[in-house]
């Protein structure tokens, strides 16, 4: 069954190559892309990947559009066939002293309130510029493409994954992700072996739930995986993980906690576990022989009201309990949660981490299986070679590597491949390696 857009959703509203993450809260809801306004309503109950066309409203002072459903992607114009008809050997004659182009500014405002579709509006340029015709079939694609960007009428949504959204916090600010780009965040799965089977353990301190969202994607729906998503905040950044909008089962496979929190929590009730273990097994040996010594003399009526209070003492100490139990508060209820999985311990470790990560590892380390994996991500290299050095001291990790990725994009064109000559640096480093006697 095709899964239909509809209020609550989070959006990918793509229009070309530009995608923007949107929450359609409210039939009332607008998306602004560039100056232009977008009002969602009509959106509502049309499959994902439905290609809408961009009906302008008449609004004085705004550009306010409203949606119009295409049947089919077909009907949108391929403006390389419509308009390049003609194109010259080279720009070595081309000059821009920006006269090329007959109409003034106001003309082109008049156009596009006067066309019907921005195909005409480019049609119109495209007649007034005295030079489009001499340019190279390339550059006429690239004038075409830029114009298109700048009048394209048409947006499609999509339905949210984990590359759009890491592609979308990617370009808006790396930061939003601590520096994690897509390829290493790919790197950063695999390396860690997330699956279907075991419990993982994560540390992030703020991807705006993007990692968190990679490996849940990874653990999948119907499974008994599970994760602990640690982070050092109040809150969890959560964003991703909503607009992947998983099912709820898949959903309460992860685990979100204070790490400082649940770790206090764990050990806390650790000790007190002990405790009560060892009072309750001093209270069984002494009780034993008194009860064999009542039922050789036979209960009496006083000892029988005795033991009904005791089960009225017992049923009411229960109920208190219950009634506790429903008082506490959600991330009380979580660290319990959390820390019965670390009881079982983890499959794998993985720390993004804006502060030093030796510290976190050398806290969450003793809760990781021998032989599991360990994947640490940082931007600075120098900070990964001293965990290196550190982690080589101790033996307490073997086959450590220290790795960085650098994905570079290609335009792919007749005599004319070459890498773009915009593209992002390195996206990090990462340090691997598998525990030992854990």
């Amino acid at each position: 069954m095709t899964a239909k857009i509809k209020v609550g959703d989070y959006l990918i509203v793509q229009r070309q190559k530009y995608t923007k993450l949107q929450k359609f809260t409210n039939l009332k809801t607008v998306v602004n892309l560039g100056k232009d306004q977008v009002e969602l309503r009509l959106a509502e109950n049309h499959p994902y990947l439905t290609t809408f066309h961009l009906v302008p409203k008449q609004e004085r002072g705004k550009r306010v559009y409203t949606l119009d459903a295409l049947s089919t992607p077909s009907e949108i114009r391929n403006l390389k066939e419509l308009l390049i008809k003609e194109s010259g050997n080279d720009n070595r004659n081309i000059i821009d002293d920006r006269q090329s182009q007959a109409l003034s500014t106001e003309e082109i405002l008049k156009l596009r309130e006067e066309c019907d579709s921005s195909s005409e509006v480019i049609g119109k340029l495209v007649e007034n510029s005295k030079s489009f015709a001499t340019k190279t079939e390339y550059s006429q694609e690239k004038y075409l493409k830029r114009k298109e960007k700048k009048y394209f009428e048409y947006i499609t949504i999509r339905r949210p994954s984990v590359r759009l959204l890491a592609d979308i916090y990617w370009r808006l600010d790396p930061e939003k992700v601590l520096g994690v780009r897509f390829d290493t965040l790919s790197q950063i799965i695999s390396y860690s072996g997330v699956c279907s089977v075991g419990n993982f353990l994560l540390y992030e301190s703020g991807t705006n739930g993007l990692l968190p969202a990679a490996i849940l994607n990874s653990i999948g729906a119907e499974t008994g995986a599970k994760l602990v998503h640690m982070h050092p905040g109040n809150v969890a950044q959560k964003q991703a993980l909503l607009a992947m909008d998983y099912p709820a089962e898949q959903q309460a496979r992860c685990v979100s906690v204070n790490i400082y929190s649940v770790l206090r929590h764990f050990y806390q009730d650790k000790e007190a576990g002990n405790g009560g273990k060892d009072v309750e097994e001093t209270a069984s040996v002494t009780e034993e022989p008194v009860i064999v010594a009542e039922q050789q003399e036979g209960i009496n009526g006083n000892n029988k009201r005795k033991l009904e209070e005791t089960d009225e003492t017992s049923d009411a100490t229960e109920a208190k309990q219950v009634k506790l139990d429903k008082q506490k508060q959600p991330w009380e209820l979580e660290n319990e949660a959390a820390a019965s999985i670390m009881e079982e311990k983890f499959d794998s470790l993985v720390i993004v981490a804006k502060e030093h990560p030796y510290s976190i590892l050398k806290a969450l380390l003793p809760f990781v299986k021998s032989s599991r994996p360990v994947v640490i991500f940082s931007t600075s290299r120098e900070i990964l070679t001293e965990c290196y050095v550190d982690m080589k001291t101790e033996a307490s990790v073997t086959y450590l590597r220290v790795t960085s990725n650098w994905m570079r994009q290609y335009q792919i064109l007749p005599n004319r491949t070459h890498p773009d000559v915009t593209m992002s640096g390195s996206s990090g480093y990462l340090l691997t390696g598998y525990t030992i006697g854990n």
